[in-house]
């Protein structure tokens, strides 16, 4: 693996590096020790520290994860901090912070939110402003529901 590797404007299969220095590019898949990404569009990102600006990434998996004004299918790292951003799974093991941003399902142990909205959010610790669409009742209550109606389906269709 290299040690440093700059790519601008170009399109790959395979990056590797320990250190990586990315700007509008799109790639398939990044593997770093160190990854900064600009304007790069990326099916997988694996990096021990991850840094991405105005990033469309499919599967994000880092210790530390910064993303600032990206879309991401699902972010997942020790600590997670998505600004500005739209994550759909959003995993912080440690420490999930999100800051003016959309995600469907965000969990974390420790979860830091500042204006920002989700449809679950699960954590030991939830602190900020957040909005989201159910909380553990309203969660409970819909499950409640979808199974009885599977329940009822069933019985009809087995006739």
């Amino acid at each position: 693996m290299e040690q440093k590797i700059e790519i601008e404007s170009q399109n790959m299969d395979i990056a590797e590096a320990e250190f990586m220095n990315v700007k509008q590019s799109t790639i398939r898949a990044v593997e770093a020790g160190s990854a900064e990404m600009q304007q790069v569009c990326a099916l997988s990102v694996d990096a021990e520290k991850a840094e991405i600006t105005q990033g469309a990434i499919g599967f994000v998996k880092a210790t530390d994860i910064s993303m600032n004004q990206c879309i991401s299918g699902v972010s997942m790292g020790e600590k997670t901090e998505i600004n500005f951003s739209f994550s759909p799974l959003s995993i912080g093991k440690e420490e999930a912070k999100i800051k003016k941003s959309a995600a469907g399902l965000v969990i974390g142990n420790n979860v830091e939110v500042k204006n920002s909205a989700a449809l679950i959010v699960v954590g030991k610790n939830v602190e900020g402003n957040i909005t989201t669409l159910f909380d553990w009742k309203s969660a409970l209550a819909v499950t409640a529901v979808a199974g009885g109606i599977f329940g009822i389906l069933r019985l009809f269709l087995r006739r």
